[in-house]
């Protein structure tokens, strides 16, 4: 396993000492030594056994922790919102670490959500070609046909984005109420990506959910919980992404 490499100014604002702008003119300034070293590069990276120093401070080493999260639909992900808007580290309880979710799902979109303070396991997560399945079950408003559910695994253009699933499943059609429930496996997320995806192909979405990152379920949770990942879990997770 290799160590987790970051930015510089990205770990001292991580660590809760500052924002990441004003942690690059501290280094600009000469104000952080790494290793007892003055370090001025603001593309100099660290990994997690470098020593750091901010205005002569150590910054403390905190272990990492990986958490999972069903977060419901109407919450931001992210760990402050400047509306007052749930966040879906308000459902964690008091966790002493300064986690951050990797990667993130729509406010309207429900489902697994990973939180962490390792960059390196977040990092391997979210990189498209490392081929972890997520999976998501979206009910569509209209009924396409075969020829058009193709295209999602061709690729649907939007803008500079080329948005594509895996592989698809038809679950379920409803011919009265002129809808169809697909389960949708993907690689990679950009931005509102299914959404935008089957908007695109003219049927737009009005229910998502993630049901399935890699060999995690929502098995035995109802919307809002959380819980600590088990070491195999974080371990196999790993070793997926590593294939």
């Amino acid at each position: 396993m290799t160590d987790s490499v970051e930015r510089l100014q990205k770990v001292i604002a991580q660590s809760g000492v500052t924002s990441r702008r004003k942690a690059e003119k501290l280094i600009v300034d000469g104000k952080v030594k790494v290793n007892h070293k003055t370090v001025t590069e603001l593309g100099t990276k660290v990994t997690p056994h470098d020593d750091i120093e901010v205005n002569g401070v150590l910054l403390e080493k905190e272990a990492p922790v990986y958490y999972m999260l069903y977060k419901p639909r109407g919450v931001i992900s992210s760990i402050k919102d400047d509306k007052g808007r749930k966040v879906v580290t308000d459902f964690l309880g008091e966790v002493p670490e300064r986690i951050y979710p990797i990667g993130r799902l729509d406010y309207d979109t429900s489902g697994i959500l990973l939180l962490t303070n390792d960059g390196n396991f977040a990092n391997l997560l979210m990189h498209p070609s490392h081929g972890v399945d997520k999976v998501y079950v979206a009910k569509i408003k209209g009924i396409p046909e075969k020829r058009e559910l193709q295209k999602l695994r061709k690729g649907v253009r939007d803008g500079d984005d080329l948005l594509k699933a895996v592989k698809y499943n038809i679950l379920e059609v409803d011919r009265q109420k002129n809808t169809m429930i697909l389960e949708l496996t993907l690689h990679e997320g950009k931005n509102r990506h299914i959404r935008r995806m089957m908007e695109k192909l003219g049927y737009p979405v009005s229910k998502l959910k993630r049901e399935k990152y890699g060999l995690l379920t929502l098995d035995g949770m109802k919307p809002g919980d959380c819980r600590p990942l088990t070491p195999h879990e974080v371990k196999k997770m790993r070793l997926s992404a590593q294939k």
